[in-house]
């Protein structure tokens, strides 16, 4: 049982704080509470995601965005009924309620009704020659590059591992041998891993089409020369309980104009704003599918991500997206390279 007090916040409060609050120990919950301790609504990372996908900031209130109608159980019910709802409303925390309302406990599920550590597989796609990265990547593959003093994909594959991951297939191609060297079959990492060997170009998805058989759990499939400390659980947690067909993790990217943008009606000038910076959403090359997507992928066909998702899309599939509000670095230019390695262990403190 958690300590229901030190995730009781009012509805008042702003995003960042229930982040805090939210994030501290991993809870994944806060509970909105009125001025006589009843409790009124939840708020999970889902909630905050979606409400950062409607333009909201950091110090806006949750007000608008916690939920209203929380799931609840009484104190006095038996450990199966709580359990029992826990899994029909798959949910993770239940708070149990005295007769006025207030919480007495948080019932953690978790442990009761998940395996210890999560059977999904993870595929890493590590097949990519990073051009853009010559010379470092003349001798080397991108994913083996040094940041923090260890390559890249062995940071991945660290937080994986963390956070109960450990079914790890790589999908390799140019130097791949460097990788099979140094991972061996993962058990000095603490996880499994197996390969896919590309002998063609097979795009950002196409080697999921060399699975010899498919997973009966949604697979996570990420490019392995990315550097983030997004949690992977909460991740999966979000696709499960959207009912999606695949979803799709997004960063927020800021382009400046480096002018100043004239607004105009007809020929007259009526605003003059300087240098505005325009707010988009990018793929952040982290996927979750679910088995039906993955069997449906064409083999030794290359193909990429952003098709699958459009065939999905077409299909009216659904599909959702994820937005990373956690470190989040795509390692694709010298710049980032020289980056990563200066926010290294401001981020990645292990």
């Amino acid at each position: 049982m958690y300590k229901v007090n030190e995730i009781k916040i009012s509805p008042d409060t702003s995003i960042r704080k229930a982040l805090e609050i939210i994030d501290w120990g991993a809870m994944k919950i806060a509970l909105i509470t009125d001025e006589n301790d009843k409790l009124i609504g939840t708020l999970t990372d889902g909630d905050i995601r979606r409400g950062l996908l409607q333009g909201m900031g950091m110090e806006d209130q949750i007000i608008t965005i916690y939920n209203r109608t929380p799931i609840v159980c009484r104190i006095t019910d038996p450990k199966e009924k709580v359990i029992q709802t826990a899994i029909s409303r798959r949910i993770y925390q239940i708070p149990l309620v005295n007769d006025k309302g207030q919480v007495v406990k948080l019932a953690e599920i978790d442990h009761l009704i998940r395996k210890e550590k999560h059977p999904n597989t993870i595929v890493l796609m590590a097949g990519g020659m990073g051009r853009r990265l010559l010379p470092l990547t003349e001798n080397t593959p991108k994913p083996m590059l040094q940041v923090g003093g260890r390559p890249i994909l062995e940071t991945l594959i660290s937080r994986l591992q963390q956070q109960g991951f450990s079914n790890i297939i790589i999908s390799i191609n140019y130097k791949g041998e460097q990788i099979k060297e140094y991972f061996e079959d993962g058990r000095k990492f603490g996880v499994s891993i197996t390969y896919l060997e590309e002998h063609q170009k097979m795009g950002t998805a196409g080697s999921l089409g060399l699975l010899k058989t498919t997973p009966g759990d949604p697979v996570m499939v990420m490019n392995g020369d990315i550097l983030t400390n997004v949690n992977f659980e909460n991740l999966l947690d979000f696709h499960n309980q959207a009912g999606a067909a695949a979803t799709m993790c997004i960063r927020e990217y800021g382009l400046e104009v480096p002018y100043g943008v004239v607004r105009l009606n007809q020929d007259n000038i009526i605003a003059i704003e300087e240098k505005p910076v325009q707010q988009f959403y990018v793929n952040a090359g982290i996927y979750v599918l679910n088995p039906s997507v993955i069997s449906n992928i064409p083999k030794d066909q290359p193909i990429d991500m952003t098709q699958v998702f459009e065939k999905l899309v077409k299909s009216n599939a659904i599909t959702v997206s994820f937005p990373i509000r956690e470190f989040w670095m795509d390692i694709g230019k010298l710049e980032d390279y020289n980056r990563a390695n200066n926010e290294y262990y401001r981020i990645f403190n292990e």
